[in-house]
C-alpha cells in the first residue's frame, strides 16, 4: 500500500528512503515500532489502514527533519518478554544429577516437568521470595557487556559485541486461563540476533538452579559458551527511544516530538487484544514452554568451551 501510493510521486521506489528503527526475530511482535520515509502530503493514517490486516496498524504520521532516520535517531530499544512463571521454578535435584552421558528421556521429563510442589504445572506461582531472585538475577545482564555468546556469527573480540543495557527487571505478574505469567522489561541501546531470547533462557537456568550466578561471569568472558535460545513467542519490541531527537527539535516550532502520549490507550488496547492474546492462547494450546523446557532447558545445554592451549618449542 505504501509502495502504491508513493509512487505516485517517486518514479523510483528507493527514493522513499524507507527506514525502520529495529529489527525482530523471526515471530516476534512489535508494538510500537517507528519507520522513516518520504510521503506525499495528503497521505492520512486511515487511508493506509484501511489496506491493512488488523493485526498491522499505523497510529500516527509525523513530519521529521530532512536528514531524520529512524535506525540511527535512536537512542534506545525496549523490549517485552511474556514468560509463564512455571519455567523459573527450582529444577528437580534428581535430574540435576543425571550423570552427563545419560540420555533423556523426554516423555519422562515431560511428565517431571507437569508436575511442581504436587500440583499441576500451571498452579505454579511466585512467591516475593523467587520473585526477588528473579529480579537480582535480571539486575545481573544490565551494565556494559561482551555479550558474543548471546549471538551468533559475532567473535569475541569484534566491537560490535559491546552492548549497554540499561535496565532489566520484571515489572508485573498476572494469572489468566489458571496460569500465571511474568512480564520482563528489558531497555538497552540495542540488541543483536536472538540476545535477548539467550538472555531470558540464562535467567531461567539460574532460576532453576540448572547453572550458577558465575556463570554470567563466563557468558561475558572471551570464551565460547553455549546458552540455549528461549522461544520468540513471549518477546516484542515495546518502545523505541528518541530522546536526543525530542530535546533538539520536539520543542522548535517546526517538528513534533516522536512520543505515544497521544496515542498510548490505543495501542496499549491494541497490544492487549491482538499480541498478548496471542501470547497467552498460544502459550497455552501449544505448550510452548513446556516443550521448550523439556528439549533446550538442561545442563547440557549450557556449555563452556576451553579452547586447547598450544605450546611452542622454539629451537
Amino acid at each position: 500500500m505504501l509502495v502504491k501510493i508513493t509512487l505516485e510521486q517517486f518514479e523510483d521506489v528507493r527514493e522513499i528512503k524507507f527506514q525502520r528503527a529495529a529489527r525482530t526475530d523471526k515471530g516476534v511482535s512489535a508494538v510500537r515500532q517507528i519507520v522513516s520515509l518520504k510521503l506525499p502530503d495528503h497521505v492520512n493514517k486511515e487511508d493506509i489502514n484501511a489496506h491493512l490486516p488488523e493485526d498491522i496498524k499505523i497510529f500516527g504520521i509525523k513530519r521529521v527533519t530532512k536528514s531524520f532516520n529512524s535506525k540511527n535517531k535512536c537512542d534506545a530499544r525496549t523490549y517485552r518478554y511474556v514468560l509463564p512463571t512455571f519455567a523459573l521454578a527450582p529444577e528437580n535435584p534428581n535430574f540435576l544429577n543425571m550423570d552427563e552421558e545419560e540420555e533423556i528421556d523426554e516423555e519422562k521429563r515431560l511428565e517431571q516437568l507437569s508436575i511442581i510442589d504436587g500440583k499441576a504445572y500451571n498452579e505454579f506461582r511466585l512467591t516475593p521470595e523467587k520473585l526477588d531472585k528473579l529480579n537480582e538475577t535480571l539486575k545481573l545482564l544490565e551494565g556494559t557487556h561482551n555479550f558474543h555468546n548471546f549471538t551468533s556469527k559475532v567473535r569475541a573480540l569484534d566491537p560490535r559485541a559491546k552492548r549497554y543495557i540499561i535496565y532489566f527487571r520484571c515489572i508485573e505478574t498476572f494469572v489468566t486461563n489458571n496460569m500465571e505469567f511474568a512480564v520482563l522489561e528489558v531497555k538497552g541501546q540495542s540488541f543483536m540476533l536472538h540476545q535477548i531470547r539467550k538472555m531470558v533462557s540464562l535467567v531461567v537456568g539460574i532460576c532453576r538452579n540448572i547453572v550458577t550466578n558465575d556463570f554470567v561471569k563466563d557468558a561475558f568472558s572471551t570464551e565460547r559458551v553455549d546458552i540455549p535460545i528461549s522461544p520468540g513467542l513471549g518477546l516484542s519490541l515495546h518502545f523505541v527511544h528518541y530522546k536526543y531527537y525530542n530535546d533538539k527539535y520536539g520543542k522548535d516550532g517546526f517538528h513534533e516530538a516522536l512520543d505515544w502520549s497521544e496515542c498510548d490507550e490505543e495501542v496499549e488496547r491494541f497490544y492487549k487484544e491482538y499480541i498478548l492474546k496471542h501470547i497467552v492462547d498460544a502459550e497455552i494450546a501449544k505448550n510452548v514452554t513446556l516443550n521448550w523446557l523439556v528439549s533446550f532447558m538442561t545442563p547440557k545445554r549450557f556449555r563452556i568451551f576451553i579452547e586447547p592451549v598450544v605450546s611452542c618449542e622454539y629451537i
